[in-house]
């Protein structure tokens, strides 16, 4: 497999030794000794998995995935520790570390996880580029009898048959793509493409030849011609997701493209020309970004003809069972079985639920609850502990650690102590799972 891995480590020795054990394996392998030195490196070129450690001389590697993921959403990190402890590992994993692992007791793990993170990061870096097909998308197929959501629809139709930039503004999870997609399949571009990229994906320089192009030789990597996403969208649609996290270099060409659809491959002299309408999405607050000088002002009231706020599901919380419910049909017909249905508590709990992933994260918490679920009904010990907890810390005085550990201890049961299937259903680490496991003295033969 091919592919680029960052090593950050102060210790010299152990950066050569794990060079050159996974150059082996056919992966290309960058080093750096401070996340000062990591940082620029991640400008630069493209890393596609870092193997961090936790302690370094100008930081912590806990905190430095959190900003890399803020940055460059594509890339997976693996922390390596020599002082493992549980709130470490549990912070690592919510700021999105593939998996924490300690120096020594886990290092036969290194070589199947980087491949495992490797597969994960392509994956992530291909489904950020999206050409859709000419299949028709109707307004009324977006879920929701809220005013909220009602009256965004209403917006959107009405701004679908013109050619106007539009600006989704909204929180992760609340649909802007599907939104996107409505308003381009309900225009007079329909015919053509909707091209979708995701601007948090890719480093700078790679972006820029996405968007724009390349020529041959413009940059490492570039061994030949490339047409850019703005080419692959002419007389089409252009959606560009996570605007807000584009280069302030890149910010300029946009607006310069926006203004009279001219731009300039990278590495080439000659102007091209492409008719394309433009749909932008953010979860930043722009215009505060633009007044604070991270965002260029004059590109925000451009992209800013036309605005919709995308309602967070908290505030449509009459919309939550019509969702449930699509999701478990849609669930049911790809598997060709009849749909599951929560009880009575269940339901509940997930509309009291605070959903701060929003119509993604209830997607996800509903598949979970439909492989648990034993029978016709999801209970509610089939939902992730944060969600039972609600419940059961108010009306019983359990701990939060005490629910845990029960969740934990029903998910092994459900795979019958397979632990890499518990930790993938658990959504966190294999490490973290162990530790877990020793922390709550649960027994490693748990099965059905």
């Amino acid at each position: 497999m091919t592919g680029n891995i960052l090593i950050i480590d102060d210790e010299e020795q152990l950066r050569k030794l794990l060079t050159r054990i996974i150059s082996l394996e056919g992966f290309k392998v960058i080093q750096a000794s401070t996340l000062k030195d990591a940082s620029e490196v991640m400008e630069k070129g493209h890393v596609d998995v870092i193997l961090c450690d936790v302690r370094l001389p100008d930081g912590n590697g806990v905190e430095f995935v959190k900003t890399i993921k803020e940055k460059f959403r594509s890339v997976e990190i693996i922390l390596l520790t020599a002082y493992g402890n549980i709130a470490d590992g549990v912070q690592a994993i919510k700021n999105g570390a593939f998996d924490y692992i300690t120096k020594g007791d886990d290092n036969n793990r290194i070589i199947p996880l980087l491949y495992q993170a490797m597969d994960k990061s392509i994956l992530q870096q291909k489904s950020a580029v999206k050409v859709t097909d000419t299949t028709p998308y109707d307004f009324a197929s977006i879920i929701g009898e809220s005013p909220a959501i009602k009256n965004a629809i209403k917006l959107a139709q009405r701004i679908s048959g013109t050619d106007a930039t539009v600006l989704l503004l909204g929180e992760t999870g609340t649909g802007k793509e599907i939104f996107a997609n409505a308003i381009h399949q309900n225009s007079k571009r329909k015919d053509n493409s909707m091209v979708a990229i995701n601007c948090s994906a890719f480093n700078r320089e790679l972006l820029e030849g996405e968007l724009f192009g390349h020529k041959a030789g413009a940059y490492t990597g570039a061994v030949r011609d490339k047409k850019g996403l703005i080419e692959v969208a002419d007389g089409g649609t252009l959606f560009l997701d996570e605007i807000g996290e584009l280069h302030i270099d890149l910010q300029a060409k946009l607006l310069r493209f926006l203004e009279n659809g001219q731009f300039i491959k990278l590495g080439d002299t000659k102007v091209s020309k492409a008719n394309v309408r433009v749909i932008a999405a953010t979860n930043r607050n722009l215009k505060r970004d633009a007044e604070e000088g991270h965002f260029r002002e004059d590109l925000y009231y451009r992209l800013n003809v036309f605005t919709i706020e995308m309602p967070p599901l908290r505030e449509r919380r009459e919309d939550i069972p019509l969702l449930i419910d699509y999701f478990l049909k849609q669930s049911a017909e790809k598997e060709g079985e009849l749909p599951v249905r929560p009880n009575k508590e269940a339901l509940r709990l997930l509309q009291q639920y605070s959903w701060k992933g929003n119509i993604r994260e209830v997607r996800n918490v509903l598949a979970r609850a439909v492989i648990l679920a034993d029978g016709p009904e999801i209970l509610p010990e089939h939902l992730p502990y944060e969600i039972q907890q609600q419940n059961e810390t108010a009306q019983r005085g359990v701990s939060l650690s005490a629910v845990e550990k029960q969740h934990i201890q029903k998910i092994l049961q459900y795979t019958s102590g397979n632990k890499a299937k518990a930790a993938r259903l658990l959504e966190i680490g294999l490490a973290t799972l162990y530790r877990k496991m020793e922390e709550y003295a649960i027994p490693p033969t748990l099965s059905k």
